[in-house]
């Protein structure tokens, strides 16, 4: 079967190089919530492709950047409104080569619809489909003290904490971080955590009961992910007090902690939330 034909379409998009930097950063800043994963991105790797790892597209009306796309396996959309999502999926073409679409909800929903609409059986077969995801976020002290048992993850934990991470992803994506193959390098993602002090646990005779990672950061923003607590753990009480002090610790480095959570987590909600989070906006994820 041949490939579907382009939409014709003029895309107004492209993808962005070094002399873009300040127009996207601008971008970026104004939602420093919303786009902490894209910005910590591009705060390390620029917008080379080769050092970023994958491209980020710019939607341009008038001659200004009004949109982006980090298009990488995962395809995240900044500042994106229907008319660029729409370019997007146009440029994006019937190939996909993403495992997930995360962003904030309209943006991320609308898309995915425009990718499918656009293309087709390749963008519809989502494995998963979340489409209320709370952005949660603190930017003061927790209201509940904290588990002073929670330390930064050292390399000499690298193991029952990969170990504990691994549980993690299988849970939380409903599949191995080892699907097409080994779990190694997700397992050097979580040692590059550990190195730069960015993971959390609490340990007991030599195991781990309790993570949480810091996944992106800016100067003033960070992003929590892959909170776990051991299953035969769970219901204790153990959770709120130790996501207090991860949030306390990472206050010490970056002012506003935010994460996003499933909307149908009602005991993850309930611990954000009895730490002193507060719901500020809503994401969505589409899982492939």
């Amino acid at each position: 079967m041949s490939a579907p034909a382009r939409p014709s379409t003029t895309f107004g998009v492209r993808t962005l190089g070094a002399d873009d930097l300040p127009d996207a950063l601008a971008l970026l800043r104004r939602d420093p919530v919303d786009n902490v994963y894209v910005a910590s991105r591009i705060r390390t790797g620029g917008l080379d492709r080769v050092t970023l790892g994958c491209p980020v597209w710019g939607y341009e009306e008038g001659g200004r950047l009004r949109a982006m796309l980090h298009a990488g396996s995962n395809m995240v959309p900044v500042n994106a409104d229907a008319r660029a999502c729409a370019a997007f999926a146009a440029f994006a073409g019937y190939q996909r080569m993403a495992s997930s679409i995360i962003g904030p909800a309209e943006a991320a929903m609308t898309l995915y619809h425009e990718l499918v609409r656009q293309w087709g059986t390749g963008w519809a077969d989502a494995r998963d489909i979340r489409s209320r995801q709370p952005v949660m976020l603190l930017d003061g002290d927790p209201t509940i003290p904290s588990d002073p048992r929670v330390r930064p993850a050292t390399m000499d934990l690298w193991q029952p904490y990969a170990d504990a991470a691994v549980a993690m992803y299988t849970e939380e994506v409903g599949q191995s971080p080892a699907v097409g193959g080994s779990d190694v390098s997700y397992r050097i993602y979580i040692r590059s955590l550990i190195q730069q002090g960015r993971s959390y646990a609490i340990v007991e005779d030599g195991r781990v009961i309790f993570k949480a990672d810091i996944g992106s950061a800016t100067s003033s923003v960070c992003q929590v992910q892959g909170v776990w607590v051991a299953p035969d753990r769970r219901g204790q009480g153990i959770a709120a007090p130790a996501m207090a002090a991860v949030i306390r610790q990472a206050r010490a480095r970056w002012p506003i902690v935010t994460l996003y959570v499933n909307d149908f987590n009602a005991p993850a909600l309930a611990t954000y939330r009895r730490a002193g989070m507060r719901q500020v906006g809503e994401f969505a994820t589409i899982l492939y």
